[in-house]
């Protein structure tokens, strides 16, 4: 069972080989394999808690009876064997509460905003708010919305509105929130999956950002509405909106309009390709870890329940 300690521990390599792999990417490619990379990583690393509480539970004898085998059946195991159950156990169930949790409040705070959205004013996918603060996101849901302050409305030219409008719509068009999701319930089920959280916010804005450009053929004029809108939001304080909305006034804003400014340099071949082979093997570690302890454990129950019906005076 040497094995499933592996999906836990995988995590803290992975973490800082995706931060550096992400900044060598495209905001696409990197938002898509972020995402990924954290599911995986959780899912193994849950699946390496179930199957570390469920060796214990199975040395309990009410449970090898609904196995039909007896627990010494299935080997002393170490000393730690039972301790590291109940810790899996607690964990799992710590899991089972926070996760769903979570979700709700996720859930609410959509509701929320979609409900107060509409006895506002709008046309379209876009609503206006009677607020002097300066605000804009894009808030998920069925319909989505383009959440903006007339505060907002104010300090922004005509054109520079333009891009702001282009850069929220691509948030709903590409269903940004879906990967902020994700990468919440990767963090809720391994803590230590809390380092991608600001490479992936970071992707997703630039992923935003270069539709813009590209709606309205203009990167200075991108670069300087981005610059001006967070300069807005950043003078009158944070304000409250939704956990999963995104806004074009978030993360390093000067790093980003650097770099629609200044186009990236080409990025030689040999870094990316080692980091994403680094990545792969994580990733291929982690699941054929899990996937490893499962069959051994599974291959001890059935060893244990064939010996059970050897010695049984039924048996064949």
């Amino acid at each position: 069972m040497y094995a499933v300690w592996l999906p836990l521990l995988v995590p803290l390599l992975a973490v800082p080989v995706a931060r550096r792999g992400a900044e060598l990417l495209p905001p696409r490619t990197a938002a898509w394999a972020l995402t990924a990379l954290a599911l995986v990583l959780a899912g193994s690393s849950t699946a390496a808690l179930v199957l570390l509480a469920l060796d214990g539970a199975l040395r309990l004898p009410f449970v090898a009876a609904l196995g039909h085998f007896s627990p010494h059946l299935l080997g002393d195991g170490s000393p730690a064997t039972v301790p590291t159950a109940v810790l899996a156990a607690l964990a799992l169930a710590g899991l089972g509460v926070l996760v769903p949790w979570r979700a709700r409040r996720h859930l609410r705070e959509l509701r929320a905003a979609h409900r107060q959205c509409g006895h506002e004013p709008g046309a379209g996918d876009l609503w206006v708010r009677p607020d002097t603060r300066p605000d804009a996101y894009a808030l998920p849901g069925r319909p989505g919305r383009i959440v903006v302050t007339t505060g907002m409305l104010r300090a922004l030219s005509a054109r520079e509105r333009e891009v702001l409008f282009a850069h929220e719509r691509a948030h709903l068009v590409g269903r940004h929130h879906l990967f902020l999701a994700g990468g919440e319930l990767a963090v809720a089920l391994h803590p230590a999956l809390r380092g991608l959280r600001a490479p992936l916010s970071y992707a997703l804005e630039r992923w935003a950002d270069e539709s813009a450009a590209r709606a309205t053929g203009d990167r200075a004029l991108t670069a300087r509405a981005v610059g001006r809108a967070a300069l807005a939001a950043g003078a009158a304080g944070p304000a409250p909106r939704p956990r999963l909305s995104l806004t074009a006034t978030a993360g390093p804003v000067p790093r980003r309009v650097t770099a629609l400014l200044n186009r990236s340099a080409p990025v030689g071949r040999l870094l990316p390709r080692a980091l994403a082979c680094l990545l792969l093997a994580c990733v291929t570690l982690s699941a054929a870890a899990a996937l490893e302890a499962a069959t051994d454990l599974h291959n001890g129950i059935e060893t244990a329940q064939g010996e059970t019906g050897h010695l049984s005076p039924h048996g064949g």
